[in-house]
């Protein structure tokens, strides 16, 4: 395909002739030309990729800020709540202002109630806070299930019903004894009827029952509330996250409740289930596996994951 004629002496008359042995030079120029132009695609594409990677991770730590701003707000309102009632209870005690043993006997309840919404608000803060950081150890030993879900609804029944709610509690017979952090399970369940009350409107009814399913055991807690919609039953798990609805966004909280139940259900080695329909009510379940001989005693991490909620709604 070149050829080139000899002009030294020595070799005067010699023609030089190159051809390429598989392909013509124009069929290898029509190669490079192919190679290039998908090689400079494939850097346009991994462009397009990079700039599409770097929006989505501004998008996402834009509305993490919004979300942790919300929650700084949130938590400012839960923690000034309860603290304004303290005190003004108990400089209303300290001056002898109150005439009566019923009023004194309110005021102690109430005073009493608002440390423990308080108390619940910031374990529930410091257990998020340890669980981001990888710090959080659960010890499960062997303990009463049964024990433990009626010690919690037995504290709190009480200051429920004073809030106009009919309390149920059903719980198995013969339950197995199993592998549990008896604190946090208290803290998962206690949550779970922080939600129930903050949730509720006009219908105030909470039903609390411990049952066997198989292998596992059930701890649910359900509700008359506004009920959860569909699209958002996974989206309340994570953390700061609540639904958006005018009810949610009138009723303060951290958005750390369900997040804070979700870890707690994993590090047990069970999961969270949830059945709502909007208007009529929600149904949290907990789902535990009930450990074969053995096993117990020894701390377990805290699952590492995404947190959030419709919620913490607050101590009853």
């Amino acid at each position: 395909e070149v050829e080139r004629a000899m002009t030294a002496p020595s070799f005067e008359g010699v023609r030089l002739q190159l051809r390429n042995r598989a392909r013509s030079i124009e069929q290898e120029v029509r190669r490079l030309a192919v190679t290039k132009t998908a090689l400079i695609g494939f850097i346009d594409v991994m462009l397009l990729a990079g700039l599409a990677l770097v929006w989505t991770n501004v998008r996402r730590e834009l509305k993490l800020s919004r979300l942790k701003s919300d929650f700084v707000a949130n938590v400012s309102h839960e923690l000034k709540t309860p603290l304004a009632l303290i005190r003004l209870f108990a400089e209303t005690l300290e001056l002898g202002r109150v005439s009566t043993e019923q009023k004194k006997t309110q005021y102690h309840r109430i005073i009493n109630k608002e440390s423990r919404r308080l108390t619940q608000l910031i374990n529930n803060i410091l257990d998020f806070s340890r669980i981001e950081a990888g710090r959080k150890e659960y010890r499960l030993v062997r303990s009463d299930l049964a024990a433990v879900v009626r010690d919690v609804v037995d504290a709190y029944r009480f200051p429920i019903e004073q809030q106009g709610f009919a309390l149920d509690l059903e719980v198995a017979e013969d339950l197995p004894e199993m592998a549990l952090d008896p604190e946090a399970i208290s803290q998962a369940l206690i949550n779970l009827l922080n939600n129930a009350i903050k949730y509720s409107t006009e219908e105030k009814s909470i039903r609390v029952s411990v049952r066997p399913e198989g292998d596992r055991v059930l701890v649910s807690v359900a509700d008359r509330g506004i009920g959860i919609p569909k699209a958002e039953h996974k989206r309340i798990f994570e953390k700061f996250y609540r639904v958006e609805s005018s009810l949610v966004h009138t009723t303060k909280g951290s958005g750390l409740g369900l997040a804070l139940v979700q870890h707690i259900a994993e590090a047990h080695g069970g999961r969270v289930e949830l059945t709502s329909v909007p208007g009529e009510g929600s149904t949290f379940t907990l789902s535990l596996p009930v450990p074969g001989e053995g096993g117990g005693g020894e701390p377990r991490p805290a699952p590492r994951g995404t947190m959030g909620n419709r919620e913490n709604l607050g101590q009853p």
